[in-house]
Parts: structure tokens; C-alpha cells; sequence
């Protein structure tokens, strides 16, 4: 068990709002990231979740949308190294480190290009 992460292309007709995709189950759906136990950025998606309008008590299985702007400012904090210290019960101790970063920067990068190619992106989680 643990924190399993995840960042979805999603066909722009399938959106419905910042939260809200048509079913996975049809396949429109395809994975650009996976990440394990990145806590740190778990805890930036959680806020941007809340600065969106999410609701849910628990940031768990939820979805939000990224957009070029959400992108801009991940990539300012990652570079900055100001992604929020979070912790959870299921989501490990991992500090960032230079790998870790490179990783984030190249996500950053092709969630742009999935973006300027008229998809959207959103992140989603399971712990």
C-alpha cells in the first residue's frame, strides 16, 4: 500500500469541468506520469485542488485539471524547491532530490504538449 500517482491525458470532449472527466471506462483516458510516494507533490496538487473549489474532505481519488498556468506555477515551486512537506500515513518519506526534480521538469514538459495539442491533463491519486 501506499501513494500511487498519476497524470491522464484526456481528449478535450470528454471534459466536463476541473474535477470531472467522462468515464474512464470508455478508454479515452491515457497515462503520461506515474509517480510513487511523491508526497511533496501530492500536497502541491491537494492545494490546488482546494484553490480550484474541491470539496472532498479527503484528497483521495480526486481529479484536477491542469492548465498552462497550474504548469507555470509547479514548475516555478519545483525549481524553487517549494513544494509543500506533506505527510500521510501511506505516503512514505522521500525529500526531493535531483532525480526527483528532472522528473517533475520533464512531466511539466509533456503535460504542456499534451495541452497545446488540444487535450487536457489531470492529476489523480490512490493511497
Amino acid at each position: 500500500m501506499g501513494l500511487d500517482m498519476f497524470a491522464w491525458r484526456v481528449k478535450s470532449q470528454d471534459v466536463i469541468d476541473d474535477f470531472t472527466i467522462v468515464s474512464s471506462d470508455t478508454g479515452k483516458v491515457e497515462e503520461i506520469k506515474y509517480w510513487r510516494k511523491h508526497h511533496d507533490l501530492h500536497g502541491w496538487m491537494e492545494s490546488l485542488y482546494r484553490a480550484k473549489g474541491g470539496e472532498n474532505d479527503v484528497f483521495n481519488l480526486q481529479k484536477v485539471r491542469l492548465t498552462l498556468e497550474d504548469l507555470d506555477k509547479l514548475e516555478a515551486d519545483v525549481v524553487a524547491n517549494r513544494l509543500p512537506d506533506t505527510t500521510g500515513f501511506f505516503f512514505g518519506n522521500n525529500p526531493p532530490d535531483l532525480d526527483s526534480i528532472a522528473e517533475d521538469l520533464q512531466f511539466i514538459v509533456r503535460a504542456r504538449q499534451v495541452i497545446n495539442e488540444g487535450d487536457a491533463v489531470y492529476y489523480d491519486s490512490w493511497w
